[in-house]
C-alpha cells in the first residue's frame, strides 16, 4: 500500500486517551432517571416541589442494576439531580434533598444505594448532575452558583467510589431570580480531572460527543477524529433540548451528517481532537417514568436494531430505563431488557468459526477475538496496495452480518472497506462502508458463502485491525 498523503496521516495521528479507550470498550450502559419528577409525573420539574412528595415505598436499586446487567450493560449512570434541583443524596450544599423527605426516615441516599448495587453486580457507576437548578437561589448569579455546583459535584465525586462518567447536558433556563447562569465549564472539568481522573466527561464535555439526537438514530459514518470546535459545550447546549415539549426525544436533525470525512475536515487539519460519539435514548417516550407510557416500552427488535447501529457504528449506546414512583422498574421494562440481553448473546453466539489469511503480515488472532479485541492485531505491510483479510469456513454457511474493528490505540485509519463473499468460487459484494473505528457491524440479506474477504480500499495510514468476524444467519 502506498504511503498515505501527509494530511491523511496527520488525521491518523490523533489518538484516544486512556479514559476514552476504557469508555469505548464498555460499549453499552444504562441511564436511570429517577427523582422528584417521578413523583409528580413530569419530565422537567419547576423546582420547589415539597420534599415530602419523595417517598418511594419499595425502592430496590439491586432490581434496577440487575435488570440493566441482564441486557448486557456494563455500567449505570444515575440522575443525581435533575433541573428541578432535588438531590438524590443528602447534600451539604442544600436542604432540598432526600434528607428532607420522609423516605428512609430522612436518612436515605439513592446515590449510595445505586453505587453499592452497581459494585455488587459488577457494573461501573456514573453520575449526572444537572447544571441547571430551578430551586437554588444563587442560580444565575455567576461565581456564587459555580461555587454551589462545584460543592455538589465534589460530594458526588468523593463519597461514592470510582466514577466512570460525569454526564453533563446543556440545559440552561431561568432560575428563581429570572436569570440564566453562564456555566464555568472549565472549572467543572478541572474538578472532575482532579477527583476522578479516570472518568470521561460526556456530552457537554471534552471526552465523549453527543450523537445529536435522543431518538437512537445514528450517522451513516461515525468518525472519532473531528474538529476541536465540536467540543464547545455552549455549541452542544444550543442544539440540545430547550423546552419540555414532548417532541425532542424523537426528533432527528438532518444536518451534521458528516463530521469526520476528509472533506469535512478540510481546513481543520491543524486543530483536531479525538471525540467519539455516544448514542443516547430512552426505552420509553419519556426519560422519567409515566404510568401512561407503560404500554409504550420499546420492543426488543427495535432496541436490538439501535444496539447494532450504535455499538456496531463506532459509538457507545446509553439506554435510559426509568423506575416508577414506588422505586421499582415495571415488568415490561425488565422483560424488554432481558430479551435484549438474550438477543445480543444469541447474535454473538452465531460467529462462524473460520481460518484467517491475509495479503501481507500475519493475521494474529483477529479472527477469534470478537466479541472483544485481538491480543495481536493485524498490520499489513506498508507496501500492500489492497490489504485484505480472508475468512475461510469449513463449508458453506448462511451469513447475515460481519464485524470489523480497528485497534484504535493507533487511531482511526480505515476510510473504506468492501466485504465480499464467495460460494464455490462465485463472488458477490455483501456490504461496504467508510468509517470503521472501534467496531463496525454490517448487516445484509442472508447469503451462502464458504469464504468472506474484507478488503480495505482506502486508508489514512497503514490499517491496524483488531477484529473480523462473520455472523451466521439466525433461525
Amino acid at each position: 500500500m502506498t504511503a498515505a498523503a501527509t494530511p491523511a496521516r496527520a488525521l491518523s495521528e490523533i489518538r484516544p486517551s486512556a479514559r476514552q479507550l476504557a469508555w469505548q470498550e464498555m460499549e453499552f450502559y444504562g441511564f436511570i432517571h429517577f427523582g422528584m419528577n417521578t413523583m409528580t409525573d413530569r419530565e422537567w420539574g419547576e423546582g420547589h416541589d415539597a420534599p415530602a412528595l419523595f417517598d418511594p415505598s419499595d425502592l430496590d436499586a439491586d432490581q434496577w442494576v440487575a435488570s440493566l446487567k441482564s441486557a448486557g450493560m456494563t455500567g449505570v449512570i444515575l440522575t443525581c439531580k435533575h433541573h428541578d434541583g432535588f438531590c438524590m443524596w443528602p447534600s451539604d450544599a442544600t436542604d432540598y434533598s432526600v434528607a428532607s423527605s420522609p423516605w428512609r426516615g430522612g436518612s436515605g441516599d439513592v446515590v449510595a444505594e445505586v453505587a453499592d448495587a452497581a459494585r455488587r453486580h459488577g457494573l461501573k457507576f456514573g453520575v449526572y448532575l444537572s447544571p441547571w437548578d430551578r430551586t437554588e437561589a444563587s442560580y444565575g448569579s455567576g461565581g456564587a452558583y459555580d461555587d454551589f455546583y462545584v460543592a455538589q459535584l465534589t460530594e458526588l465525586l468523593t463519597r461514592y467510589g470510582p466514577v466512570f462518567s460525569v454526564w453533563l447536558d446543556g440545559a440552561n433556563g431561568e432560575g428563581p431570580n429570572g436569570k440564566r447562569q453562564t456555566y464555568d465549564w472549565e472549572r467543572y472539568y478541572a474538578v472532575v480531572r482532579e477527583l476522578q481522573p479516570d472518568a470521561v466527561i460526556n456530552v457537554c464535555g471534552p471526552d465523549v460527543r453527543w450523537c445529536g439526537n435522543e431518538a437512537g438514530e445514528t450517522r451513516p459514518d461515525e468518525w472519532s477524529v473531528v474538529p476541536r470546535a465540536l467540543q464547545d459545550a455552549e455549541r452542544t447546549a444550543s442544539v440540545s433540548q430547550q423546552a419540555d415539549d414532548g417532541v425532542f426525544s424523537r426528533l432527528v436533525r438532518s444536518d451534521d451528517r458528516d463530521l469526520g470525512s476528509r472533506a469535512a475536515l478540510a481546513g481543520h487539519e491543524s486543530d483536531l481532537v479525538w471525540y467519539p460519539a455516544e448514542v443516547n435514548t430512552s426505552i420509553r417516550p419519556g426519560w422519567f417514568h409515566h404510568t401512561a407510557e407503560d404500554s409504550q416500552v420499546r420492543p426488543v427488535d427495535e432496541l436490538f436494531a439501535i444496539y447494532q447501529r450504535a455499538v456496531g457504528g463506532n459509538s457507545c449506546f446509553l439506554l435510559n430505563v426509568p423506575p416508577a414512583a414506588d422505586g421499582r422498574l415495571r415488568d415490561a421494562d425488565v422483560a424488554a431488557l432481558g430479551g435484549l440481553g438474550r438477543r445480543i448473546e444469541e447474535f454473538r453466539s452465531r460467529r462462524v468459526e473460520a481460518t484467517a489469511t491475509v495479503t501481507s503480515g500475519t493475521p494474529g488472532d483477529v479472527a477469534t477475538a470478537w466479541p472483544g479485541a485481538a491480543d495481536t492485531a493485524w498490520r499489513p505491510d506498508g507496501t500492500d496496495a489492497r490489504p485484505a483479510v480472508t475468512l475461510t469456513f469449513d463449508g458453506p454457511r448462511r451469513i447475515e452480518a460481519v464485524v470489523l474493528g480497528e485497534d484504535i490505540t493507533e487511531g482511526q485509519r480505515v476510510e473504506h472497506v468492501v466485504v465480499r463473499g464467495s460460494l464455490a468460487g462465485e463472488w458477490t459484494t455483501l456490504a461496504e462502508t467508510n468509517a470503521v473505528g472501534y467496531q463496525r457491524i454490517l448487516t445484509f440479506p442472508a447469503a451462502e458463502a464458504d469464504t468472506v474477504v474484507f478488503e480495505i480500499t482506502a486508508t489514512r495510514d497503514t490499517p491496524v485491525v483488531a477484529r473480523v468476524a462473520a455472523i451466521g444467519a439466525g433461525s
